[in-house]
């Protein structure tokens, strides 16, 4: 456990720059010695022996899972899959909820209040009709979601079979879900239902998703996405020409929002970002459209400049079709702006005890913590200040989002899983 575990991710993308000037990572000596104690009990010792063991296992889980696709909206098959895997893996209860969280509950003997919840998603970026067997090249697997987050399901089977040939129970009750919702348009809508809407007492929550092992992210990174739809009557390109073009109302739309963006932007803020990233529509090279549409990407680490960009998109949409319109053209365009997306910002303090234990737990692993910022589902408990962390799957991976993913397990004795059941039984409690 003395290995090297490399933690700040910005080659990936996940982790931002700002997150340098992020509060201290000292870990105070209490939690030092109370997770250090943890880790060596009996018990824990077992269950880390049976996760080593098991590696073909889990390897074979993550293949199985993987090849059913997930694709956005559409968790539905591997969630049965999942489902069945905690049933053997010998979860006390399992149901699927409204929106297709699959939520397994292992009880915990005190009876207390409050759940402690461990996930990983579900879904994965790929459309249907994507080929997601996964192919071994020596000991590195490729599919499309071989990792992210697959590797994560993979890991929660895992931890829950080592937890019951080991005898853990725990003083809290564990909820160990397998989430809809958490790429693109998902929107976080298997966590925004489990916070807002499922009425479960849920009072930590340690989330599995990318990431080298020791990964730790205590801060959400806030987004907001709208689609923006120009409509028009459409006709011939020469036979109508002169007539209101949704196109051309979209480009001057795009160039207004560019410039204004890029100028708030470019100031003295935290970091603030503006994308779009699809647009679409028309019928032919020689036909004015009827419609046209664009895709946009908002991002702020302060919800106050989440805000403020929003509001400079909406305006230079607004501006920029009232000019198109005044412009001489015939006939007019409409427009309607759709929200498609809106995850909340929000940071934790390094002085919970969640946070706490889970850099301690990092050093026990032989890592050096350091707190990060990505888009992930602790964005929705962060935002209402429930004490949330989420912590990479391990190994070594590339390709994340391509069809040309790829997954190799390095890791002796299987350590990030190891380091995910450590956090999780300090966070719980051991009963002795």
């Amino acid at each position: 456990m003395k290995r090297l575990i490399p933690v700040l991710l910005l080659a990936l993308g996940i982790f931002s720059s700002p997150l340098l000037a992020q509060e201290s990572t000292t870990v105070d000596k209490k939690y030092t010695k109370e997770v250090e104690k943890l880790a060596k009990a009996k018990q824990v010792q077992a269950a880390f022996k049976t996760i080593a063991n098991q590696k073909d296992e889990t390897t074979q889980n993550l293949i199985t899972l993987t090849e059913v696709l997930a694709p956005p909206f559409k968790e539905t098959e591997r969630g049965k899959v999942f489902a069945d895997m905690l049933k053997e893996a010998g979860i006390d209860s399992v149901w699927t909820d409204k929106v297709g969280n699959v939520i397994g509950l292992r009880k915990g003997t005190s009876g207390e209040p409050g759940y402690v919840g461990v996930d990983a998603h579900l879904d994965v970026v790929f459309p249907e009709g994507t080929d997601v067997t996964v192919q071994k090249v020596g000991d590195t697997l490729k599919a499309p979601g071989i990792g992210d987050d697959t590797r994560g399901l993979a890991m929660l089977i895992s931890m829950l079979k080592a937890m019951n040939k080991a005898n853990i129970k725990t003083s809290k009750d564990l909820l160990i879900v397998g989430s809809v919702g958490e790429e693109g348009l998902g929107d976080l809508r298997g966590m925004k239902y489990m916070f807002n809407e499922s009425g479960l007492n849920i009072d930590s929550w340690i989330a599995i998703d990318g990431g080298e092992l020791g990964r730790i992210s205590n801060a959400g990174l806030g987004s907001k996405r709208y689609k923006l739809v120009v409509k028009g009557n459409g006709g011939h390109s020469w036979g109508a020409f002169g007539l209101a073009n949704p196109h051309h109302a979209l480009g001057s739309a795009i160039a207004h929002f560019s410039e204004a963006a890029w100028a708030y932007t470019s100031g003295d803020i935290p970091k603030t970002s503006f994308n779009v990233g699809r647009i679409g529509g028309g019928t032919s090279v020689n036909s004015i459209p009827f419609e046209s549409w664009m895709e946009v990407d908002m991002r702020a680490i302060d919800p106050k400049n989440l805000d403020e960009i929003e509001a400079i998109f909406k305006s230079s949409v607004e501006t920029a079709i009232t000019k198109y319109n005044a412009s001489g053209i015939r006939d007019k365009v409409t427009y309607e702006l759709i929200k498609i997306g809106d995850r909340p910002s929000g940071e934790l303090s390094p002085s919970l005890p969640l946070i706490q234990r889970t850099m301690a737990a990092t050093k026990v692993f032989g890592g050096t913590p350091v707190l990060g910022r990505g888009s992930t589902n602790i964005n929705i408990p962060v935002s209402k200040g429930i004490p949330s962390v989420c912590i990479g799957r391990g190994g070594q991976g590339g390709g994340a989002h391509s069809l040309h993913e790829w997954f190799l397990n390095d890791e002796p004795g299987d350590e990030s899983i190891q380091l995910a059941l450590l956090i999780t039984l300090a966070q719980a409690g051991l009963e002795k």
